[in-house]
Order: C-alpha cells, then structure tokens, then sequence
C-alpha cells in the first residue's frame, strides 16, 4: 500500500478547512509536516487533489472523488483502532440538527443515549437546514437531522417522522382561537418569520406560493424562542412546528389559528452523506431516535416532559 493513514488524515482535514495551517492545527501537527504529507500523497500517485488559490485550497474533480471513500477508511481504521486497544464502546459521534428538532428532540435522545453508552462523546451543532447540508457535504459532521427539504445528488434522505407547522398569535390578537375561511384575512397582517434557509420557512413559502407578490416579513430570526417571544408581544403572527408551540399553547401564552387552506405539514430526515460508512454509533443512534419516536404520528404526539 503506498499511501499512510496519516497522509490520508491529511488530505481529510485539509479538505475540511481549505487551508494547510488550520488542518495541521486541528491534527496537532506542524505546518510543514501537515503540507510534506499531502505533498507526498500527491507525488506518490502523481495525482494534483486540490485547486490552489494563495492559502486556500479546494478540492479539486478528483480529490471530490477521493473524499467519502478517504473518510469511511478513517472511520473504519478507528473502529480497528478501539477493538485493538480492547475496547467495546461504540466510539464517537458528530450530530447536526435543525433548530426545531435540536431544542425539542435531540437534547433528550441524547441524554439518553449517553446515559446507555457512557464511554461515548455526541458532539451536537443546531444549524439551519442549508448549513447542516454543507456541513455533510464537507464532512464536518456524520448525521445531520433536518426539518426542511435536501435535494442534493450526494446527500441521501431518509423520513423519520411526521411534523406540522401552525400559524398562530399572542391571546389578545383578533385571530386568537378563529378557523379563518380566505388567505387574505392573515396575509395582510404583520409577520414574525423564521430565517430563509431555514426549513420552516421553507414549509411556510412553500405553503403561501398563491398569495400575489407573497407575504413580506415584520421581522425574520434565527431562532424559534425568539419568533415565540415577538408575537407573545403583539408584533404579528408566526408559523412554527406545533412540537415547538405545545406548552405555550397549553399555558395560553399563545394561540393557534386555524388555517385548513394551507398545507403545512413537512417531514423531520434523517440525512448523510452518500458515501458516508454507518458505524455500529450511527446505527445505534439512528434507532435509538427511531425508538424515541415510535408509536406517534406527528411530532407534537411524541411524548415529552412538560417545560414550565
């Protein structure tokens, strides 16, 4: 075999960080030793793996090639690893998810799952959807959770479960508890939105396609508490997750409307990169979230402990 895994460590990295100094920081290496190992991977099979521009380097057709096939043979090198040392622990995993699912889910699968396999680390990033995507296709991370929709050649989808978004408004609104009957009585209110590149706004463009010139946000946030918050103080209406909404509706801090002309029902994914291996962490995480949400139909079902 003419190439290391250490040159190979190399070549992941630095197609991560697009740069030698930040790769080599990350591996606990030298500038110079970092930048001799991919020099030698590169001479060795007489292949050029990125596009040099000043520091910055991107892989380039064949390096593309090479990434999924260098990572699964890092991850199964460390499993060899870990059944040499004598160790039976499922190892480590890097998790990405969605702002709905990483607040309200994850925090408790996790939780759980720590707790059955203590010698595991779960490191968990809560992104948007595009970023989770971009994450995966970088192979920043092994799992990515997502409520919006992924349509890329290298990522595969896999549905989970069913969730449903709901418009709704602070309890003194004069939409408060109403079935409103015609688009135009909330598409001329103000509204308090999600982010674009968020899933939920996606569902929620998706869902008013018909509206002429479509709706223009009050204001757009990044996080849901800070949608939920807004309206509570009268700026307008949301579009969340009903998963989201459950206990505030139950305080009557906030009311749903009712909007049968909309569909507004999406799905919670599981997604990865195409050619990403599932390790026995994967797998076991994967059905530990797929037990968690057994038996309900919809998210908002899912039985969680009430948040005061």
């Amino acid at each position: 075999m003419r190439f290391t895994l250490r040159q190979i460590q190399v070549f992941v990295e630095i197609a991560r960080s697009e740069n030698v100094s930040r790769a080599a920081e990350a591996l606990a290496l030298s500038q110079s030793a970092a930048s001799a190992a991919l020099a030698e991977l590169e001479n060795q099979f007489d292949q050029q793996l990125f596009d040099r521009a000043g520091k910055r380097l991107r892989l380039n057709e064949q390096g593309s090639l090479l990434l999924p096939h260098a990572v699964e043979l890092l991850d199964r090198a460390e499993e060899i690893d870990a059944l040499l040392r004598g160790e039976r622990g499922l190892g480590n995993l890097r998790v990405g998810a969605t702002l709905t699912i990483g607040n309200y889910l994850l925090p408790l699968i996790v939780s759980n799952f720590l707790q059955d396999h203590p010698e595991s680390r779960v490191r968990l990033q809560v992104h948007n959807t595009a970023t989770i995507a971009a994450m995966l296709l970088r192979h920043e991370i092994d799992l990515g959770l997502v409520e919006g929709q992924i349509v890329d050649a290298e990522l595969e989808v896999q549905t989970w479960v069913e969730d449903e978004l709901v418009v709704f408004c602070a309890p003194g609104h004069a939409l408060a508890g109403r079935r409103v009957k015609a688009l135009e009585e909330i598409a001329h209110q103000p509204w308090i939105l999600r982010e674009r590149g968020s899933g939920t706004r996606e569902t929620f463009d998706q869902a008013m396609r018909h509206w002429p010139g479509g709706i223009v946000p009050r204001l757009e946030l990044e996080h849901t508490e800070a949608v939920k918050r807004a309206v509570e103080s009268g700026l307008g209406l949301g579009c969340l997750s009903r998963l989201a909404l459950r206990d505030a509706f139950r305080r009557g801090s906030l009311v749903p409307i009712e909007t049968p002309m909309l569909d507004l029902r999406r799905y919670f994914n599981f997604v990865w990169h195409r050619g990403k291996y599932h390790s026995r962490v994967i797998r076991r995480f994967l059905d530990d979230c797929r037990a968690f949400t057994a038996g309900a139909r919809r998210s908002d079902q899912i039985p969680l402990p009430p948040v005061a």
